[in-house]
């Protein structure tokens, strides 16, 4: 049986520390699914959804077994339509695990055969969030070693 494993997030940008989980996860399952996602709790992207595929797209593009797609329902609908078994999910420390448990029960809950993997940040990148990538963007400084595409 394919293990598709998706990776949702909203990736206001997609930063080292995705791509780290990504090209670790990549090892552990036959298929991974970058799945943008309109979080709701987020009224306003950042940086441009059809721009952010295209870049993520580029920093895989010798992976074929690696794709970049946009959604906008439920996380384990999508996982049932896409038949992926496996969310794959990046921590950075505990307060990361608090929210991703809580969600992950609930995606279970929802579709019984799907698990959540959790990767742990590799240390180096623990500080890395999209959110201050977003801050150090917006006032002009240089954030090209936190992420992994040139931005135009």
């Amino acid at each position: 049986m394919k293990r598709t494993a998706i990776f949702p997030g909203s990736f206001d940008p997609f930063t080292r520390g995705h791509e780290d989980i990504v090209l670790r996860g990549i090892k552990m399952f036959d298929e991974i699914i970058i799945c943008i996602g309109h979080n709701a709790a987020k009224s306003n992207r950042y940086f441009d959804v059809d721009m952010m595929v295209k870049k993520i797209e580029q920093t895989f593009s010798t992976h074929n077994n690696i794709s970049v797609m946009v959604y906008n329902e439920l996380t384990a609908d999508l996982a049932k339509r896409l038949n992926a078994n496996f969310l794959l999910r990046g921590l950075r420390n505990t307060t990361d695990f608090e929210y991703e448990n809580s969600i992950s029960q609930v995606n279970r809950h929802l579709y019984n055969d799907l698990e959540t993997v959790f990767l742990i940040t590799s240390p180096h990148l623990a500080p890395i969030s999209s959110s201050i990538i977003r801050d150090v963007h917006r006032f002009g400084g240089d954030v090209s070693d936190l992420i992994p595409y040139k931005l135009p």
